[in-house]
């Protein structure tokens, strides 16, 4: 039995409202002046100090989904004949907790799994993770984060015993003098970035990228490194070999601050230039001049992204370019040190309170048993009733169907049956469980495969919070109401675990409740969110984690005294260059990495259905070298069909001299016959679970000639 709650937050009660974009982790700040879908108007806004008015394309569009046609404004539920009808809220609710009570009586706690996504709020995750762990008791809660920044944050914790993706504000990057970007192409992704990259070039500073394709951000630079990929790793040690060669490395700082050098250092003797050359196909002459440029130029900045981090040793990777920053003596000085390029909105908050499936929130670890105590008191449990360390996102959706495995899932925000590695499989695996429930504002591959769809507010219909790629905590503000029959996530976790019987562990009068538990949850954890209020966000224009009370500054910078191990100072890791899960060969001899789009998002399921920008990108190309079309008797426009060792694809050709000639490229915003991931190789970094999106084996199989009377269609 199951009664009504009453919905979060009151509608809003003006015209005008200062809010963030749902896209990228950039969050840039927007103005909405309208109260509805058709009379909404985004501006930039020019007091948000991150991107000062600037938006990108995505951004200036985000209005069109909001009062879109395709938009889900009633409940699904699969019916006897297998098609997804309408159906009421309590229909749907109460087949949702009744398959895991059934399937959790049959099968145990862990047959039922829930997965996240990086575009929840802060209260959405925290509150899903509540539910996992206090509801249904299950380990098995991750999220797709941890296909976006898990390596990273696992570098930063073994490095700096803390993750945030920029340990500095985002306009320290004006400050530098040499800027060095590895496998990012930030001007694409990130686009409001640029401007304060063009500020770093007004006041004399240069640009570094390394990266297999000569991208828009490569293009800008002025020492490009077109790196074989895979080759991140070995790099990194052969530029720390010609720092510690040149006697260019800060003997000070490493001998006060850090611990471990000398192990390092003995192990990077062995990537002396030559041999370093041969692994990386990056010249002697611009490895040196990378190395200058970092220690001799004033205060230099290597930021990473998705590239050596979306690997099968991406840990290791990210872990080497620390090693090349601290060895150099940069981290804590103002416009200089390490940091990562976050993806998702929420990509930072959304791996700090709890979705991951080893922590609890604020950064606590759910097998360590005072972090167990702590949150278990804020949340009213025992501290034993709280489940261990559960399935990372990959491995949980492989195990979906199987034996011991999830029988029951929910996914809120993402969708998995495209953003996951291998694909194919995972598609399988998802029509395999008993029972799958999907939340989201639109139907995609995922909610296809669904026997309940549940449709939620978007980003102008609800508030919250989101945690920027500096670690500023910013509000995102409710704009207008949400159209009829939708739902707030939050609303359907509490109605859910009312119907659980946990409903007095989920009454929250508003989000901003939900916040201030989270608030609690986090206190003096290594998040922590303690100080930082509603009211504290509005009048600072976002507040940098750690804060922990309400008379604390924040901390937008990290690392000027101290590290967060227990004696201060950042480790050195040893690490040796190894080979990717799978490395081309004579059977499939190119190399294939996959990447975004300026005009798309993620799996595109919102993107794809925005006419100015499906317009522009109706379909992923594949790029490939003039040197490897004219070998395979390609030319531009024609069709090829590429083959891993899990799937093929069909890809339109965009013959471009920016690649190198034995790799091919292709963007994953798609699914279906254009799916990238169905190539994508699922072996995971032994630290982080990261699966290897950035480097597969593949052939070119078949060739076809276009039929230029066919108009290209978005799928």
């Amino acid at each position: 039995m199951s009664f009504a709650l009453p919905q979060l937050d009151a509608p809003p009660t003006t015209t005008s409202t200062r809010t963030h974009c749902p896209y990228c982790a950039f969050q840039c700040g927007t103005v909405l002046t309208g109260d509805n879908a058709l009379s909404l108007k985004i501006e930039g806004d020019a007091e948000f100090p991150v991107n000062a008015g600037r938006l990108c394309v995505k951004g200036w569009s985000a209005a069109e989904l909001l009062g879109h046609p395709d938009r889900l404004l009633k409940p699904l539920v699969r019916g006897a004949f297998g098609e997804l009808l309408p159906a009421s809220w309590p229909v749907a609710l109460d087949r949702i907790a009744d398959a895991f009570r059934r399937i959790q009586a049959e099968h145990g706690l862990d047959a039922v799994g829930l997965f996240g996504s990086g575009a929840l709020t802060n209260e959405k995750a925290y509150l899903l993770g509540k539910f996992a762990r206090v509801t249904l008791r299950t380990p098995h809660m991750d999220y797709n984060g941890r296909y976006c920044m898990s390596s990273a944050a696992g570098a930063g914790n073994k490095a700096f015993g803390i993750d945030r993706g920029l340990p500095f504000p985002v306009s320290d990057i004006a400050l530098s003098r040499t800027l060095f970007v590895v496998g990012s192409n930030p001007f694409d992704t990130l686009p409001p970035i640029a401007q304060w990259f063009e500020k770093q070039r007004t006041n004399g500073g240069r640009l570094i990228v390394a990266d297999p394709r000569r991208t828009p951000t490569a293009r800008s630079a002025d020492l490009h490194l077109q790196l074989t990929p895979g080759s991140d790793l070995a790099l990194a040690n052969g530029l720390l070999f010609i720092a510690i060669e040149e006697k260019l490395v800060d003997a000070e700082f490493i001998s006060s601050r850090t611990n471990g050098f000398d192990a390092v250092r003995r192990t990077v003797l062995q990537y002396y230039p030559a041999r370093v050359e041969q692994m990386t196909g990056v010249s002697e002459s611009a490895l040196r001049q990378t190395v200058r440029w970092l220690a001799e130029s004033g205060p230099s900045m290597i930021l990473t992204g998705r590239g050596p981090e979306q690997q099968s040793k991406g840990v290791d990777s990210v872990l080497g370019f620390i090693n090349l920053t601290l060895a150099l003596g940069l981290p804590g000085k103002p416009g200089a040190g390490f940091g990562t390029l976050t993806g998702q909105g929420n990509g930072q908050g959304g791996r700090e309170h709890g979705q991951k499936a080893d922590q609890l929130p604020g950064y606590r670890l759910i097998e360590v048993d005072a972090h167990r105590e702590h949150v278990a008191r804020v949340w009213g449990v025992d501290p034993a009733s709280l489940p261990r360390k559960g399935r990372s996102a990959y491995e949980l959706l492989d195990s979906c169907g199987q034996p011991n495995g999830i029988r029951g899932l929910l996914v809120m925000g993402s969708n998995v049956a495209v953003a996951s590695p291998h694909s194919g499989s995972v598609i399988e695996r998802l029509k395999s469980l008993d029972f799958l429930a999907v939340c989201d504002s639109f139907a995609n591959e995922t909610a296809e495969l669904a026997d309940v769809v549940l449709p939620v507010k978007q980003w102008a219909e609800e508030d919250g919070t989101m945690t920027n790629l500096e670690g500023r905590v910013i509000r995102r503000r409710k704009a207008m109401a949400s159209p009829p029959g939708v739902k707030s996530d939050l609303d359907i976790i509490r109605e859910l675990a009312n119907r659980l019987g946990h409903a007095e562990k989920f009454t929250f009068a508003s989000t901003e409740a939900v916040f201030d538990e989270l608030r609690l949850a986090t206190a003096g954890g290594t998040a922590d969110y303690a100080g930082i209020s509603y009211d504290r966000i509005d009048r600072e224009d976002g507040v940098f984690w750690p804060c922990p009370s309400e008379d604390h500054p924040g901390t937008p910078r990290l690392f000027g005294e101290r590290f967060h191990h227990a004696d201060g100072k950042a480790k050195f890791h040893v690490i040796e260059h190894r080979p990717a899960g799978e490395e081309p060969d004579a059977e499939f001899p190119l190399y294939f990495t996959t990447g975004r789009y300026q005009e798309h998002y993620n799996s595109g399921a919102q993107t794809r259905r925005v006419a100015k920008l499906s317009g522009a990108k109706p379909i992923p190309r594949l790029q490939l070298h003039p040197e490897l079309a004219t070998l395979l008797g390609i030319e531009n426009d024609w069709f090829v069909t590429v083959e891993s060792r899990r799937g093929r694809v069909e890809f339109k050709v965009e013959v471009s001299i920016g690649i190198r000639p034995d790799t091919l490229f292709a963007p994953f915003h798609w699914g279906g016959r254009h799916a990238a991931n169905l190539l994508t190789n699922p072996a995971l970094d032994p630290t982080s679970r990261m699966p290897e999106f950035k480097l597969a084996a593949v052939r070119v199989v078949a060739v076809r000639e276009p039929d230029f009377s066919a108009p290209e269609v978005s799928a």
